[in-house]
């Protein structure tokens, strides 16, 4: 059984402690906050990598990714070939009224068209303004800070080793199709050439 008033004691301890500290206040924001890598402040859209297969906005929860697109048909790139049809992306737009930041769209996003950024500076007066369209989605792309390094330890990723195997077998096989280098054949000696100082030589000058 404990002493009658300790917790008392050892609350008011606690308090002196920290009345007796300098507190210090961050002067947001004249001095930004050093924010950790992974700080989830907004989606960036990396508008290249996306192809309108509409999987973040069917596994939104709260339905807060609006998508709208039109087909184009591709021609054939070789004669004889058949064309073929491409999503072409004309909206994508996020509502951060509704958003949770749960990150589910960035996570099951196949082709890597989505990424947190640390950015959190976006607050408006009318609720209606925090539906972010995709040029602006694209803006806060460049404030995405670079993955980390990889551990020395860790495994090679499969998608890393499948393109290394791939380009390995592609430049084996080019060089089985070179032909292999012929060896020059050796060059004839040069005709000896006659020499000044020889017989003929001398019998000409006594003669003359």
């Amino acid at each position: 059984m404990g002493i009658p008033g300790s917790g008392l004691a050892k609350g008011l301890a606690v308090t002196l402690r920290t009345m007796t500290k300098r507190s210090v206040t961050a002067q947001y924001p004249d001095a930004q906050p050093e924010l950790p890598p992974r700080s989830r402040g907004v989606i960036a859209l990396f508008e290249e990598n996306c192809t309108v297969c509409m999987l973040c906005a069917r596994e939104c929860p709260d339905w807060c990714i609006y998508i709208d697109s039109h087909k184009e048909t591709v021609p054939a790139a070789a004669p004889g070939g058949r064309e073929r049809s491409r999503n072409v992306l004309d909206r994508f737009a996020i509502d951060f009224a509704l958003c949770m930041y749960c990150g589910i769209c960035i996570e099951v996003c196949p082709f890597d068209a989505l990424f947190w950024s640390p950015e959190f500076e976006y607050a408006e007066t009318d609720i209606l303004d925090l539906t972010h369209e995709r040029d602006k989605l694209r803006d806060w792309m460049w404030t995405v800070p670079p993955p980390p390094p990889l551990d020395p330890a860790a495994e090679e990723p499969k998608e890393i080793a499948a393109a290394r195997k791939s380009a390995e077998k592609a430049a084996a096989a080019r060089a089985a199709q070179e032909p292999a280098p012929t060896e020059p054949a050796p060059a004839e000696p040069a005709p000896a050439e006659p020499d000044a100082s020889g017989p003929d030589a001398g019998s000409g000058e006594g003669d003359a």
